[in-house]
């Protein structure tokens, strides 16, 4: 709300109809010593005008880097459309539906996202959301504890190959209900999944294995190998994907013989500014079979008593809505807002508009590492197919090499050293359709004069651009 909209009269009026003398009064079952006083540490309030100019102020310090990150989160175009009318009135302020058959524009918005995911993942339900790719992933561990019958355990395969944020989130929400998270290591030569560490867990009782796809490195994992290797243990196989990569890569419904049980991941990509970040959401998809362990909301169509097509909730397996012990999850929004967005995003480019994004991506990638291994010092890591990202070993420090790029207003990628010590002189990086021929040569340019700074390389290419 951008501002407070009673007065001290209409404030006074309402404290006479209810009998209260102050607002204050209100407060006074609290202990005066549990009670914060003053807040001197609080500064004074600042008028709409200079809030504004604060938050300009705060926004200009984040500059205009060129960003070739990745990890997760990666910058796409939306069209303009997309937040236009994701805040809307209509959209902005209905974004969850508590009371829902009121909200049928809400609703049947909410239909038609799940419909679209369906059909990319091809799977055949999905939910109305989650919070973000991390906790889908935790949500998509307890939901195959709950669900494989065949299996007694409350351990899951996952491989390290995997967002070390979502292993950390996932290990971070089921370790108190007693799952283990098992860690499959990967292969340094191709950057897939280890399926001779694998081989190993023949036999034994997991419930379930996880298949990233792609995978952090961008690397794209033998995923119909993985699929069927699982239900050929007894285990679920949980698909953990980037959505826009769908658009051109196999569906996890299409995996192995029978396909992925679960899937889910993050919906960024799907028209959600990187945001210094967030908020994005999580999307989830199953089996039929599934569909009662699935947490959050299901939406769906019917007719009423005329005939007339409607939306309703069909499924509300949260906290907030059955008795505590029969819920599968206690997530208490779903969000909508960003849903919205997805959905509006995904109708405006389409199926076709998505694959178009997706190649593009796929080609900046290439031209990228083109670019950069070109350079004396630089090397590609792990060969196969790949998308959005690549990893390349550098012959100096990659936490240096990024400073200096940041101080050229350059975001060079992500440092695999924090969380793959093997991998310490290693460099993750990313291109997507948003950048252009004179980026990626900037990018080049900037990194040949840094590594010839460094003392450790030759310059085999001339720098383009001063900047």
């Amino acid at each position: 709300m951008p501002f407070i909209p009673h007065t001290e009269e209409e404030v006074q009026q309402m404290l006479e109809a209810i009998g209260v003398a102050s607002i204050d009064d209100l407060f006074d079952e609290i202990p005066a010593a549990l009670r914060a006083g003053n807040l001197p540490g609080i500064p004074d309030g600042m008028s709409e005008m200079e809030v504004g100019a604060l938050m300009h102020a705060r926004a200009r310090q984040d500059g205009r880097a060129t960003c070739f990150i990745g990890a997760g989160a990666y910058e796409h175009h939306i069209p303009a459309a997309v937040w236009e009318i994701t805040t809307r009135g209509e959209f902005y302020s209905a974004y969850t539906p508590y009371q829902a058959e009121a909200s049928q524009g809400t609703l049947q918005l909410l239909y038609e996202y799940q419909s679209m995911m369906t059909a990319l993942m091809d799977m055949e339900t999905s939910n109305a959301s989650l919070y973000d790719g991390a906790s889908a992933v935790a949500e998509a561990v307890l939901m195959a504890v709950r669900g494989n019958r065949k299996s007694k355990s409350k351990r899951i395969l996952m491989p390290r190959t995997l967002h070390p944020a979502y292993r950390k989130v996932a290990h971070t929400i089921v370790r108190n209900q007693g799952i283990e998270l098992v860690e499959v290591p990967f292969d340094m030569t191709s950057g897939q999944t280890d399926q001779a560490a694998l081989a190993a867990h023949v036999g034994e009782d997991f419930a379930a294995l996880v298949i990233p796809q792609p995978n952090f490195f961008g690397v794209l994992e033998p995923v119909d190998a993985l699929t069927d290797w699982a239900h050929a243990n007894g285990m679920l196989a949980i698909g953990v994907v980037n959505p826009l990569a769908m658009s051109v890569l196999q569906p996890p419904g299409q995996w192995g013989e029978v396909g992925a049980d679960i899937v889910v991941g993050e919906g960024q990509p799907l028209g959600a500014p990187l945001s210094s970040g967030g908020p994005y959401f999580g999307f989830m998809c199953c089996t039929q079979k599934l569909v009662r362990q699935m947490p959050g909301r299901i939406i769906g169509k019917t007719v009423d008593l005329d005939g007339r097509p409607g939306y309703t909730l069909t499924l509300q397996a949260r906290e907030q809505h059955i008795r505590r012990s029969k819920a599968t999850s206690n997530i208490c929004t779903n969000q909508g807002l960003l849903v919205t967005a997805a959905t509006i995003h995904m109708s405006l480019l389409g199926a076709d508009g998505l694959a178009n994004v997706a190649a593009a991506c796929h080609a900046n990638t290439n031209s990228l590492v083109e670019s950069l291994t070109a350079l004396d010092g630089v090397e590609n890591v792990f060969g196969g197919p790949a998308f959005h990202e690549r990893v390349l070993r550098l012959c100096v420090p990659p936490a240096d090499v990024l400073k200096s790029l940041a101080a050229h207003n350059v975001l060079g990628g992500y440092d695999l050293s924090q969380d793959y010590p093997e991998l310490e002189d290693c460099l993750l990086v990313c291109a997507t359709e948003v950048r252009t021929p004179e980026d990626i040569d900037n990018y080049a340019a900037k990194l040949s004069r840094i590594l010839v700074a460094q003392g450790r390389a030759k310059c085999p290419i001339e720098p383009k651009f001063d900047q």
